[in-house]
């Protein structure tokens, strides 16, 4: 087996730190139209989207701190079990990453369901609050599937390219 897996796993871990860090700046921009819209909001409307906003946030945050804590030991962690096993290092990543690609599989049916239950909410609820919750929803759920279509793409090609190595 080549080293270059090994340099594949650990450059896919990084990138996916990299993107817990990206991931956490989109959060801030929630707080930052939270505090936004509770400090100079006006209207009812406005003051609406504090709560949903700051809730986003926080959701964001923890997708980040998943992204950032499932995968910063992992860059340590396969220099060591690949270098114990190379061949049960390349047949665990392969397993996970095969899981990986069904869970973001399902994330990409049931995220767009949701941002449709959105849309059909602002549509027929006129009350400020539901709408500000489902235009939050909508912008929460595209920056989520936004985050996943980059961890599927870096996903597959991991996985592709320890199914290769396995052969």
């Amino acid at each position: 087996m080549e080293m270059n897996i090994l340099k594949l796993g650990i450059d896919w871990a990084k990138a996916e730190v990299f993107s817990a860090k990206i991931s956490f700046i989109l959060s801030l921009l929630f707080f930052l139209a939270a505090i936004g819209f509770g400090q100079l909001g006006k209207t009812e409307m406005a003051k609406a989207f504090l709560w949903p906003m700051l809730v986003a946030g926080i959701l964001v945050i923890a997708v980040s701190a998943g992204l950032y804590f499932a995968n910063k030991p992992r860059i340590t962690q396969f220099e060591t079990a690949y270098n114990t096993d190379a061949k049960a290092f390349v047949k665990i990543e392969t397993e996970r990453t095969a899981k990986s690609q069904n869970d973001l599989a399902l994330v990409f049916k049931v995220l767009p369901l949701v941002i449709i239950a959105a849309a059909l909410s602002i549509m027929f609820v006129n009350t400020p609050l539901w709408r500000a919750i489902g235009i939050t929803t909508i912008a929460l759920l595209t920056i989520l599937m936004f985050i996943d279509s980059n961890t599927g793409a870096r996903n597959s090609t991991y996985h592709q390219q320890l199914l290769a190595e396995k052969q």
